[in-house]
C-alpha cells in the first residue's frame, strides 16, 4: 500500500510541474538577466578570467570587472609556439549566439586553451558565456598575434618544457 501511495505521489508531483509550466529536465532557455549572471559564474569558475583578462592572477582575482576578458599580451610559449589569450569581448562581437555555439563545439585551439573542456559545455552554458561577454560591450584591443616556434616573442611570456 505504501509503495502505491509513493508512485501515486511522485505522479502527482511531476504532473504538476509540467502543469505550472516548470521544466523537470531544465531544458527551458533562462531569462536573459538569468543567462547574464549565469554566464558571469561559468567564466569566474571556468578560470576564462585566468588567461583572459590582464592581471586576473596575480591579483588574486580583484580585477574590475571593466578589464574582464579583454586579452593578454602575456605569451604562453612552448613547442607549439607562441600564443596570447584573445579579447574575447572583440572576438564575440563579430559571431551571433548561434556562430559562436558551433564554433564552439568545434574549437580546437593551441595550448594552453583548454579548447577540450568547451567542447563538453551543454548548450546552454555555451549561450551564457555569450551573452555575458556580449553584455560587457566592446573593450581593449586584440591581443598580439601567435608566433611561429621558430621565432622569438617579445616578452613577457611564459615558457612550457
Amino acid at each position: 500500500m505504501k509503495h502505491i501511495q509513493r508512485v501515486v505521489a511522485a505522479l502527482l508531483l511531476i504532473s504538476s510541474v509540467g502543469l505550472c509550466g516548470g521544466s523537470a529536465s531544465g531544458s527551458e532557455p533562462p531569462s536573459s538577466d538569468d543567462a547574464i549572471e549565469h554566464g558571469r559564474y561559468l567564466i569566474r569558475i571556468a578560470g576564462c578570467n585566468d588567461c583572459h583578462t590582464p592581471g586576473y592572477l596575480l591579483n588574486e582575482g580583484k580585477v574590475d570587472e571593466s578589464l574582464w576578458l579583454t586579452g593578454s599580451r602575456l605569451g604562453w610559449r612552448g613547442p607549439w609556439g607562441t600564443t596570447y589569450a584573445a579579447n574575447l569581448r572583440l572576438f564575440m562581437s563579430d559571431l551571433t549566439e548561434d556562430q559562436w555555439v558551433a564554433k564552439a563545439r568545434v574549437l580546437k585551439a593551441r595550448p594552453p586553451m583548454p579548447w577540450f573542456n568547451l567542447r563538453q559545455m551543454h548548450e546552454q552554458d555555451l549561450r551564457a558565456i555569450y551573452r555575458f561577454i556580449v553584455s560587457l560591450g566592446e573593450a581593449g584591443d586584440p591581443a598580439p598575434v601567435f608566433v611561429p616556434p621558430d621565432q622569438e616573442p617579445s616578452p613577457p611570456y611564459a615558457t612550457f618544457p
